[in-house]
């Protein structure tokens, strides 16, 4: 497993393509919402607890399709199957390379889509923890949709649609807490609710998306 973590790694830092292009997403739809809201800072303010975690979650989602696209068009998936790792620890393993390659990115730059959006400069470590639980929930979930659609036609496009309903309470509980940090209240609990959704997730996810491999 860890083998495949860095392999992962190693690729990704090879074509560093991908991770940067979600972030550029990322920072190029929150600097898109001043235009849209006009620059009052107040009405900015009211929009950025949303705004962060759903363009956040968005980029994301851009790289999700080709997770195991490319081993299964040149067949070192089948390889990697019948080596004996588990298909669980494979899906695993890519989820958390997922998350490094994409998800910390997506963190590192928070603190320039904030300011992009006029949040309060309190609430910034609190949008910091909020963006790195909802992305390792989200990069979870869509390694499973990326093994559920994996040789699908339009696997890209049905990948969204399954991937994102399951999102929206991640959505929910890390705007709430921004939102909850920006006004001065208890952010606590809703970071406490993201954290129980990754526990749950940590060990589903992975047999879920190690399942629909197997099968596939």
């Amino acid at each position: 497993m860890i083998a495949v973590f860095l392999r992962e790694l190693r690729l990704a830092l090879r074509h560093p393509a991908e991770a940067l292009a979600a972030v550029l997403f990322f920072v190029i739809v929150c600097a898109l919402f001043p235009f849209g809201v006009g620059p009052s800072p107040e009405a900015l303010a009211r929009l950025a607890p949303g705004a962060l975690v759903t363009a956040a979650l968005l980029a994301a989602l851009l790289p999700l399709d080709r997770l195991f696209a490319a081993e299964a068009e040149d067949g070192s998936l089948d390889l990697l199957l019948t080596t004996g790792l588990p298909p669980a620890a494979l899906a695993g393993a890519k989820a958390a390379a997922h998350w490094a390659v994409t998800g910390v990115p997506l963190i590192l730059a928070t603190p320039v889509a904030a300011a992009l959006l006029a949040l309060p400069t309190e609430a910034w470590g609190v949008a910091i923890l909020a963006l790195g639980l909802a992305s390792a929930v989200l990069s979870l979930l869509g390694t499973v949709g990326a093994a559920l659609t994996l040789g699908a036609r339009r696997g890209g496009v049905l990948l969204p649609l399954l991937v994102l309903p399951l999102a929206v309470p991640v959505v929910i509980f890390a705007a709430g807490a921004i939102e909850a940090a920006s006004a001065g209240g208890e952010a606590r609990p809703f970071l406490l609710l993201l954290a129980a959704f990754l526990a749950g997730a940590l060990p589903l996810t992975p047999l879920a998306a190690g399942a629909a491999l197997r099968e596939g």
